[in-house]
């Protein structure tokens, strides 16, 4: 799961998800499941970008990113200690290694410059066999237009690899708004991932897909 770091902290730290969330991942994981949960920087790594940027206009692009992959850690960090022992000891320092460990639970954050931490849960799912990347995002679903320009622009309950990525492009810029991380997205069409998009915040409707029952999202394959 790409956990996006404006459900952590959207203005604010949001403990109430933060608890909820909790208790959705332990008991999917008591059941047997394994979840590899990788964490952006959200807002926080977006405020900070917007300080470098203002405190010096030529501030590079790899410099703003590894700014936000600060955030993707200490967020990383907060995600982990609320599992205590039921997590993985340390931060998933590489996503393109697998560990070795019984607990059920691995917590991972940023990793290099060039793209978002939606590459680092692609990267993280070749590394341990999972088929699926769910982004639990801001959106209920992508949709084949931008929504706050195009009027006509309707939600897409599946959708095929290139036509995800005419949406997204191929460029990253650093806190860009996207469902999905164009440099992750290619990966993900490369490596013949399935990718769910749906709102993070909806903990039913996750619970609903974790399930194997109807849920709101898109399904890109």
């Amino acid at each position: 799961m790409s956990l996006g770091g404006s459900l952590i902290a959207p203005n604010g730290i949001d403990v109430n998800f933060l608890k909820k969330f909790r208790s959705l991942i332990l008991d999917y994981t008591k059941k047997g499941n394994k979840v590899i949960l990788v964490c952006g920087g959200g807002n926080t790594a977006r405020s900070y970008q917007k300080a470098a940027r203002l405190a010096n206009p030529k501030v590079s692009a790899n410099d703003l990113d590894w700014v936000g992959i600060g955030a993707t850690k200490i967020n990383a960090e907060l995600v982990s200690a609320i599992f205590g022992d039921k997590a993985f000891e340390s931060i998933l320092a590489n996503p393109s290694k697998k560990v070795k460990t019984n607990r059920r639970i691995i917590v991972g954050a940023g990793f290099k410059p060039g793209s978002s931490s939606d590459k680092d849960a692609v990267m993280a799912a070749q590394a341990f066999g999972a088929k699926i990347v769910i982004n639990l995002s801001n959106i209920t679903y992508v949709y084949d237009k931008d929504p706050s320009k195009f009027k006509g622009a309707k939600a897409q309950k599946e959708m095929t690899w290139p036509a995800f990525l005419k949406l997204v492009g191929t460029k990253w810029t650093p806190g860009a708004h996207v469902p999905f991380d164009p440099v992750a997205s290619h990966l993900a069409r490369k490596l013949r991932m399935e990718l769910v998009v749906m709102k993070g915040s909806d903990l039913a409707n996750l619970k609903a897909f974790l399930s194997d029952k109807p849920f709101k999202g898109t399904i890109v394959k």
